[in-house]
């Protein structure tokens, strides 16, 4: 069943569906922190636009190994991945929630 992405901050904009993976690839994008550090209800994420905009301009998420700070990996976004960054991009979407 896919996901619905509705930005919590943008409630004009129309919701972007995205497939049931994506409920764990958003940690790729978004943090589950407020811009001022607080929590966010269950569900919902924070999304920082600049980062945004760079991930989406180089094609790929950088990730580093929870275990070894200097380990670091490229991953080439998918086409879902991308679409949904440049959703994020154009609507400038800064909060989301999964449904």
């Amino acid at each position: 069943m896919p996901v619905q992405v509705i930005a919590v901050d943008r409630p004009d904009v129309p919701a972007c569906s995205m497939p049931e993976r994506f409920r764990h690839e958003i940690t790729f994008f978004a943090s589950d922190h407020a811009t001022d550090g607080g929590g966010l209800p269950e569900g919902e994420w924070s999304i920082d636009l600049l980062e945004a905009e760079t991930i989406l301009g180089d094609g790929v998420v950088r990730l580093v190994s929870p275990l070894d700070s200097e380990s670091r990996a490229e991953i080439e976004l998918s086409e879902e991945q991308e679409a949904w960054l440049e959703w994020v991009v154009k609507h400038r979407v800064e909060r989301v929630r999964l449904q």
